[in-house]
């Protein structure tokens, strides 16, 4: 594949490397990408096949092409989206989400519980209820649930018996309890009522559970959070080819002749194909399976045009070097001008979902600077 990415650092190489240095180099650079990527060590792949809950998989859909780079920046508020699914495996109406994989710098934005609605059941007689009344707790105490001491509201409304799918509710601040006491995460409790606050024996409405119904409508945790790295500058991003991918040598394979042979062609973009299963990592990457990243390289020659896209800086530069007005000032560089961002969901190490939103990852134009 043209320009295919082998994630290995942009060093100086022997005619006939060994395999012990080309798997050395190999195992450093991919280290170097999971810097970039937020991450120590990949992810396991989950142990048995498991299906992305459908809301991520809209979500990215939303958010990004198919090869994962942004389209809509303005709709996450973070740049980081984790959905978890219930761990108490009840058929009872309290739910419980274990949020040890959210790191310590995330701050949290907002948190959902997100409960599908199931078709109601027939009921006769004139009492039948149109509405119920549908509250959401924090539990504090699991032993006083029936007191105002052993739970909190956290949000309460009307639901329509006549329809059924998805219900979202807004938990934030116990989500934010949690990540700061993990301790006293003690999870939820929803309960149902007659509009009038008056409990229904049996309750009309009820929603899945984690037991019993498919894994589409299980009761899921949606946590929206920014672990500030948005627009920062990302390691080694003196590499060449610029910051968006720093730990990969976009020159590999290319021999001293070729990068002479660079330099004689006017500077613009070429592709670079990142496969994620080719560096092993399609086992708990759900979307994209790749992506260009695209590089620049070519000459940035005196007189510089406009469609060299440079910056004055740059044009001012490109004079004093052709004129030779100054020594040791080098003609400008072939470098990225527009760095757009890419989106990938993958399964983390708890298998939850997660999509981030990663900035700088992809040259969208290059230019002489």
């Amino acid at each position: 594949m043209l320009g295919t990415v082998l994630l290995l650092l942009a060093l100086a190489k022997p005619a006939c490397p060994s395999l012990a240095s080309v798997t050395s180099r190999r195992a450093e650079a991919l280290k170097k990408l999971l810097e970039v990527f937020g991450m120590e060590d990949p992810p396991a792949p989950p142990a048995h096949f498991k299906q992305p809950p459908q809301y991520m998989v809209d979500l990215f859909n939303t958010v990004a092409n198919a090869d994962g780079v942004t389209k809509n920046p303005d709709i996450l508020e973070g740049n980081t989206v984790r959905s978890f699914l219930d761990k108490t495996h009840s058929k009872e109406m309290q739910f419980l989400f274990v949020l040890s994989s959210v790191a310590k710098n995330e701050k949290i934005l907002t948190a959902e519980l997100h409960l599908f609605r199931l078709w109601p059941k027939v009921t006769d007689g004139p009492k039948r209820h149109h509405f119920c009344q549908v509250s959401v707790y924090q539990v504090l105490e699991k032993d006083k649930l029936d007191t105002s001491e052993g739970k909190k509201l956290l949000a309460a409304r009307l639901v329509s018996l006549q329809t059924s799918g998805w219900e979202v509710f807004a938990i934030t601040p116990a989500v934010r309890d949690w990540t700061e006491d993990e301790s006293s995460n003690q999870g939820l409790l929803v309960t149902v009522q007659g509009p009038g606050g008056d409990l229904l024996d049996p309750p009309p409405l009820q929603f899945a559970s984690s037991r019993g119904h498919h894994e589409s409508k299980k009761p899921m945790l949606v946590l929206f959070t920014d672990d500030g790295r948005r627009g920062a500058s990302l390691p080694m991003a003196g590499f060449p080819g610029g910051s968006h991918m720093p730990a990969i040598a976009l020159l590999l394979g290319r021999s001293r002749s070729t990068r002479s042979l660079d330099r004689l062609q006017p500077c613009q973009r070429h592709p670079l194909s990142v496969d994620f299963d080719e560096i092993g990592w399609s086992g708990w990457i759900i979307s994209p399976r790749g992506y260009n990243a695209f590089h620049c390289k070519g000459s940035c020659p005196f007189p510089l045009g406009k469609n060299m896209r440079p910056t004055n800086h740059a044009t001012v530069q490109s004079i004093i070097n052709a004129l030779k007005l100054s020594e040791g000032v080098s003609s400008p560089c072939c470098v990225p001008d527009k760095l757009y961002s890419i989106n990938l969901l993958y399964f983390d190490d708890d298998e939850n979902v997660v999509l981030k939103q990663y900035d700088d990852m992809v040259a969208g134009s290059c230019g002489c600077h």
